[in-house]
């Protein structure tokens, strides 16, 4: 039933509204523009004030009887723990215990009361020492008397709340019948000059008494809980509770000099200086050296033989090569006899015949020991640097081609990176390149190629630091600086989000529990970067992570 009577009267009031709009003549004021209305204010949230310096950022929240006082950085938005709060205000010094990072209570029992509380608070964290004022504001419609405490109104808490819901059936008749009392004077004025300002002001009346006894009839109600929420001019508010929940994190925006940076494909090569290749210079059957071929990743030093290679002998080679030694058996036969018989009659020959022949006969038996000598012997393959064995593919009973890489040898600890440059860049002396563990390694820009392959030069780099994550064929990506400079505000890239419309935006934290969308336009700085070049000032808070979860909140 009272719900029926609160319904007709709304209607009536809005009715009688109506016509009087109607009854009047259309006026505009020309060339002024009042702007947008100001964002609303939710009425169901806590009481509470913000304030800020340099280092920290608090915000005061009164609830319960309790005071919350949520401390960050001012700069980065992160929770300060382990400080030290004391608060001077009415009820005099205020020591506050810590409930969480960053979060600090105390029992405050004037905030019962309704009234303006000027605070001053003084944070001590670590060495830094300051002071924050704050003035927090407790409403008169959002405290109730009840047996001396204080309470937040809520639908349907007994006597109060029958008598708040009578008083606003009544409100809300009384409010129709201004509005029909209003429509009958527009009426009766409507030959009168001065029709306009008299209905102007009834309107006036009429729309104030039944604001009035709306706002008299729905009390705000206080959830336990305060909630996120939008406004319709884009901005979101955030709760201190919600923004450690997101793990909101801001920067302070700041032009500096940046040097643009160009993401290149590459892949980590061996040090030239540092390795080597084992190759077969003829083709023939591995066999291991003593002890079996070395496995991978095997210290070696040079001169070391990691394997043999015997060249097959084919039937015609076998059958010249035995007609070969026949003839020099042969040779050294006849040799043989006639050195013999010039040592008998040495008296009477010359000395020199007798050595000529000697000669004669150790070279003919030099060329047959080298004869049996090249049916049995192997090609040793010997390591030609120091390193250790990347790569191997030595099999016993293996043929090996002529010039077939047997053995690689790298040094692990020189490494370069070869990256593919598919324009012409002028690149300094420095770069990088993130490995999958989030580490980042230095490079040294060692010299630009002149010719390569699909429409690509290659850019050697030589990796500074430790190089034991790396391995040679590693494919990777490198951030190589350009020699141009740019100016603008460098933000990560989670930062950048698009908007409804398409536009890039970020999110300023305007103030503690504030964040508005900011267009802003961009231009690719690095891998993790990019240079806000418009949109956005220097001085500014920008969120920098938990951006994305922000943009989600309606």
């Amino acid at each position: 039933m009272l719900s029926h009577i609160r319904h007709l009267a709304a209607v009536a009031a809005f009715t009688a509204l109506v016509s009087i709009a109607a009854a009047l003549p259309s006026q505009s004021h020309e060339g002024h523009d009042h702007g947008a209305p100001p964002p609303p204010v939710s009425r169901t949230i806590a009481p509470r004030a913000d304030a800020a310096s340099s280092d920290f950022e608090i915000v005061a929240v009164a609830r319960g009887g309790r005071l919350l006082i949520y401390l960050d950085t001012f700069r980065e938005n992160e929770p300060v723990s382990g400080a030290q709060i004391e608060i001077d205000g009415p009820a005099g010094i205020l020591k506050l215990v810590a409930d969480g990072p960053g979060v600090y209570s105390a029992a405050a029992p004037f905030l019962g009361k309704p009234g303006r509380y000027d605070l001053a608070l003084t944070v001590m964290a670590g060495d830094t020492v300051d002071v924050l004022t704050a003035t927090l504001k407790i409403p008169e419609n959002a405290i109730a008397a009840a047996g001396g405490t204080s309470a937040i109104i809520a639908p349907g808490s007994g006597q109060d709340a029958k008598a708040g819901i009578a008083k606003a059936d009544l409100s809300m008749l009384v409010a129709a019948a201004a509005g029909f009392l209003a429509g009958a004077v527009v009426v009766l004025f409507s030959t009168g000059r001065r029709r306009n300002g008299a209905a102007a002001l009834l309107i006036v009346l009429a729309s104030a008494a039944m604001a009035g006894d709306a706002r008299a009839a729905e009390p705000p109600v206080i959830a336990a809980r305060d909630l996120a929420q939008r406004f319709p001019d884009g901005s979101v508010f955030v709760p201190k509770a919600t923004q450690r929940i997101l793990g909101l994190r801001t920067l302070f925006t700041g032009i500096e000099p940046h040097f643009m940076a160009v993401e290149l494909p590459g892949r980590v090569i061996p040090d030239p200086n540092a390795s080597g290749l084992v190759q077969s210079s003829v083709g023939g059957r591995l066999s291991p050296p003593e002890g079996g071929f070395k496995p991978l990743g095997t210290p070696v030093k040079a001169g070391d033989i990691l394997a043999f290679v015997r060249p097959p002998v084919a039937a015609a080679d076998a059958t010249s090569q035995q007609q070969q030694a026949r003839e020099l058996d042969q040779q050294i036969s006849i040799i043989a006899r006639k050195v013999e018989r010039l040592r008998s009659i040495q008296q009477v020959i010359s000395q020199s015949q007798l050595e000529d022949a000697e000669l004669e006969l150790k070279g003919l038996k030099e060329r047959r020991a080298n004869l049996d000598r090249a049916k049995r012997d192997a090609e040793p393959l010997t390591a030609p640097v120091d390193g250790v064995i990347a790569a191997s593919n030595a099999v016993a009973g293996q043929m090996a081609e002529p010039n077939s890489v047997i053995f690689q040898i790298v040094d692990p600890a020189k490494l370069w990176v070869e990256a593919l440059s598919f324009e012409p860049q002028t690149m300094t002396a420095t770069a990088s390149v993130r490995l999958t563990d989030g580490r980042t390694l230095e490079l040294a820009y060692i010299g630009t190629g002149l010719a390569g392959g699909n429409q690509s030069v290659p850019v050697h780099f030589a990796i500074r630091g430790d190089t034991k994550p790396l391995r040679a064929g590693q494919f990777l990506t490198v951030l190589a600086r350009t020699a141009g400079e740019h100016r603008g505000i460098a933000l990560p890239r989670a930062s950048v989000l698009r908007g409804a419309n398409g536009q890039s935006i970020v999110y300023e934290h305007t103030n503690a529990e504030r964040f508005v969308p900011r267009e802003v336009r961009v231009e690719p700085l690095d891998g993790e970067r990019v240079l806000a070049v418009s949109g956005i000032e220097p001085g500014k808070r920008v969120v920098t992570q938990g951006a994305e979860l922000l943009n989600q909140i309606r």
